[in-house]
């Protein structure tokens, strides 16, 4: 089995008949992990994909191979890529990789200035988040949107959150922040330009010193 033998792209309208068997595999895969995610009903996932905001695989005979979707907190501050699912049959192919990306790049697109986070216990998601350009933060640093921490309550390590005030639980915390982003870019292309004007001089003196040997002078 290849990543060749998928289709990932937005999901619409013609995959809203996907909805219950994506919500049943979720929380199947909350039990098997033995931690949670909030629960979401076929409505809501089906939903998401009316407004353009999903991410679906589907094997190359239209069989649901993955899903993942985009939620808003804090009035468009902040932006989630949610509730990603691989069918268990077709793990091990390099779905959850490439679905993070096209989802990923979907909220760039439609929320270029929003700051893009996730909470997780999964090493390969955290990996990802890494290749995505996520750091791991506190969770100060996420939004403090009422409605975002109320999806926890589904979670089995809910107790736990509340136990230390929100300050922290079981998942780690990552942030795509655009802005450092942008600042380290501008830093990096600041560096590369100091490089070439030294280069540039050095280059300068030596055609310099060359003249002057070729005209006896040195």
């Amino acid at each position: 089995m290849h990543i060749n033998d998928f289709n990932i792209l937005v999901a619409g309208l013609q995959h809203v008949g996907y909805a219950e068997t994506i919500c049943t595999e979720m929380e199947t895969s909350a039990k098997v992990r033995g931690t949670g995610i909030a629960k979401r009903s076929p409505e809501y996932v089906a939903n998401k994909m009316l407004e353009g905001k999903a991410v679906i695989a589907l094997h190359k005979d239209g069989t649901w191979a993955g899903f993942c979707y985009i939620e808003t907190w804090s009035h468009g501050e902040f932006v989630a890529n949610s509730g990603l699912i691989v069918n268990p049959i077709y793990r091990k192919a390099g779905l959850a990789k490439a679905i993070k990306f096209k989802i990923f790049d979907l909220s760039r697109e439609k929320y270029p200035d929003a700051k893009i986070f996730g909470l997780t216990t999964g090493l390969a998601v955290m990996k990802i988040n890494s290749d995505l350009g996520y750091e791991p933060v506190t969770y100060s640093q996420l939004t403090q949107d009422e409605n975002f921490w109320k999806g926890c309550q589904s979670c089995v390590n809910y107790d736990i959150l509340m136990s230390k005030n929100r300050q922290n639980c079981m998942c780690t915390a990552m942030l795509y922040d655009p802005e450092e982003k942008k600042a380290e870019e501008a830093e990096r292309l600041k560096k590369i330009t100091h490089k070439a004007t030294l280069l540039e001089r050095i280059e300068a003196k030596l055609r310099r010193s060359l003249k002057m040997v070729v005209a006896g002078l040195i």
